[in-house]
């Protein structure tokens, strides 16, 4: 067993190994809802993220500015998504959370139209229908950089030449979906 000390001062016991998620649902169906993202020893983490140690737990939702964020951040990788299930062609550059929103920059020869805006609009809604699951992994720059070139992806693999050595290369996998993400980011 291990002591989470919750934002209240609480501690709360859990079994090693618990995420997150796990914990917010322990605490309230309804906050495990609304969950956003955590933040664990003062660190921002996703909610897959497995807890193993004594640690000091915020569970993160909307009205936090850092669940916003992470609300964001997500939102901008289910539209990227969307974008390559309608428009396959089409190469993906950044798509960060900022302060109002969220975007995505993506290289294509067709102007997305209003019509197209909304069938991504739909596309974005029947993906968070389909609930997959979410899987965070990182890999060695070689094999970053490989997946990203069989991928078809020319901006990401020029992201990820541009790191830094030692960087960690962090991926998000939703369903189809493998989209890089940059480091500490919560996708």
């Amino acid at each position: 067993m291990i002591q989470i000390t919750l934002k209240d001062g609480s501690i709360k016991e859990c079994q090693k190994g618990s995420t997150v998620l796990s914990v917010a649902e322990s605490l309230s169906s309804g906050l495990a809802r609304v969950a956003c993202a955590g933040k664990v020893n003062g660190q921002m983490v996703d909610l897959r993220t497995e807890l193993n140690e004594d640690c000091t737990l915020e569970i993160l939702t909307f009205n936090d500015k850092e669940g916003k964020w992470a609300f964001r951040h997500t939102a901008a990788h289910i539209m990227a998504q969307a974008v390559k299930r309608l428009y396959p062609e089409v190469k993906l550059a950044i798509g960060p959370a900022i302060e109002d929103g969220f975007y995505y920059d993506f290289d294509s020869e067709k102007h997305f139209t209003d019509e197209d805006i909304a069938k991504i609009e739909a596309e974005m809604k029947k993906i968070v229908k389909e609930k997959l699951p979410i899987e965070r992994f990182e890999l060695p720059r070689e094999e970053a950089i490989k997946l990203m070139e069989v991928a078809g992806e020319p901006y990401k693999v020029e992201l990820i030449n541009d790191l830094p050595e030692g960087e960690v290369i962090s991926f998000y996998k939703q369903g189809e979906f493998v989209d890089l993400c940059a480091t500490g980011e919560i996708g």
